[in-house]
């Protein structure tokens, strides 16, 4: 369903929403803005007033995944992962041929990384402190 207005985000572009003390998320934050070089796709942090604003809209526990708002909908997981793809278009399309893994699967594994993600790739003293200063001036 397609939410006429998002509250705090008009939902002109799509929207990025990430864990900003996870180096995994704030690595994969700052690897998507690298190829998104017109600057397609907003980012903020799931910790600041729009990130929680907007999971709560979606009924979306941020801590157990990023979300990714496109078109007045949220996509979590793997789903959220295409979208992105799609968004980037070009050579990054054809990372779209994974959706022929179950989603089950897909979202499996998702949720081992997620689990274990500040075990396994730690945590940021300062927010979004793995981000350059150009980056972190991309954030809404």
């Amino acid at each position: 369903m397609i939410e006429p207005e998002l509250p705090g985000w008009g939902d002109t572009r799509p929207l990025f929403i990430f864990d900003h003390v996870c180096v995994l998320c704030s690595g994969g934050v700052s690897f998507i803005m690298k190829h998104d070089r017109t600057g397609r796709i907003a980012f903020t942090p799931a910790q600041g007033p729009l990130g929680q604003q907007l999971c709560d809209h979606f009924g979306i526990d941020w801590n157990a995944t990023y979300v990714f708002v496109r078109d007045g909908r949220a996509f979590t997981k793997s789903d959220g992962y295409f979208e992105v793809a799609r968004v980037l278009g070009g050579w990054w399309r054809l990372t779209l041929v994974f959706r022929l893994v179950p989603r089950p699967l897909r979202d499996w594994v998702y949720d081992r990384v997620a689990r274990n993600r500040y075990r396994w790739f730690g945590k940021t003293a300062e927010a979004c402190q793995l981000l350059t200063p150009d980056q972190r001036a991309r954030l809404v």
